[in-house]
């Protein structure tokens, strides 16, 4: 039981048999919904690198010496990319972090309570980043954006 009824308040996430139980509960909660998808978006924007870079290596060999307007395309992906990765893993490292203090506030300060309003806040600074991650795509990939303005029906 984590939850608790006062005043005809309910005050979630307010009530621990041991103080330790809200430490291990802040820690497993920050470790695996803020850190792990954090560490999962850069993994896996590190192999869309790796893959853009074989690519390009690849269509080196074949086009030969001399071939600059290949190499500068890839050149302008690899760089789309790596803007990409370092937008959307530092806009998720922003915009989630109010919400993960708030969450390691109330599990490891004994008696503090559930305050609504600083929850309702920082839940709304979090969606904001899922409602902008398809603008984030949108300036930064030719495909994203046809596929978006495809999407309009204007």
């Amino acid at each position: 039981m984590t939850s608790e009824l006062v005043d005809g308040q309910c005050l979630g996430y307010s009530l621990f048999v041991e103080d330790w139980y809200g430490i291990a509960v802040g820690i497993g909660h920050i470790s695996i919904f803020y850190l792990t998808t954090l560490a999962i978006f850069i993994f896996c924007y590190w192999r869309i690198l790796a893959a853009v870079r074989r690519q390009a290596s690849a269509m080196a060999a074949h086009s030969g010496p001399g071939s600059s307007i290949a190499q500068a395309q890839l050149n302008h992906i690899q760089s789309s990319v790596v803007k990409t990765m370092i937008m959307v893993s530092t806009f998720y490292a922003i915009a989630w972090l109010p919400l993960n203090v708030y969450y390691i506030l109330m599990m490891f300060v004994p008696g503090l309570r559930f305050q609504g309003a600083l929850y309702y806040v920082t839940m709304f600074v979090a969606f904001v980043y899922t409602s902008a991650n398809p603008f984030i795509y949108a300036t930064n990939f030719d495909a994203v954006r046809k596929v978006l303005v495809g999407m309009i029906g204007c």
